[in-house]
């Protein structure tokens, strides 16, 4: 049976030094990225494998209901991966399906609504139905550890200083 060591949530996906140095993370043999437009189209499918090779990882990407499917039928065979998305709703509906994760890390995401995203963390504009979601994931789920930091080296922001900021 496999395992998500690490889930992350970042708008790049895979980028540069930061997926370099996550993928060396103890156990670490797989990346994940979970994702239904880049899974549909073939040449960005590619350019995300060829991008996940690079840290010498084995690199899958697939949709949102082939990683359930995934999850259901093969508990991700022998991967131990890092699996990673866009959005926080993407990670929010896996783990409700049942794939499990203790350690989420959230890394970028840009504003799309001024009117309702906040910026909580150097890299990261979060809305409350987000927050929200956080929040019933590390309550109701398992998920032990929510963090934000956007790159190895930068500092630390709790899930709880987060939720603080919506008032939660």
């Amino acid at each position: 049976m496999g395992q998500v060591i690490l889930a992350r949530v970042d708008e790049r996906l895979i980028h540069g030094q930061v997926m370099v140095t996550l993928s060396q993370k103890a156990g670490v043999n797989s990346l994940f990225v979970v994702d239904d437009v880049v899974a549909k189209d073939k040449f960005m499918r590619e350019l995300y494998k060829s991008a996940g090779g690079r840290t010498g990882q084995k690199t899958i990407v697939i949709t949102q209901d082939k990683a359930k499917h995934y999850w259901d039928e093969y508990e991700f065979k022998d991967y131990n991966n890092i699996l990673i998305t866009k959005k926080v709703s993407v990670i929010y509906d896996l783990v409700k399906h049942g794939v499990p994760m203790k350690e989420l890390n959230i890394g970028g995401i840009a504003r799309k609504d001024p009117q309702k995203d906040i910026f909580v963390t150097k890299s990261v504009y979060l809305n409350k139905d987000d927050a929200m979601k956080l929040k019933d994931l590390n309550e109701n789920y398992g998920v032990e550890n929510i963090y934000f930091q956007a790159t190895p080296s930068a500092p630390k922001s709790s899930l709880k200083d987060v939720l603080k900021q919506f008032g939660l």
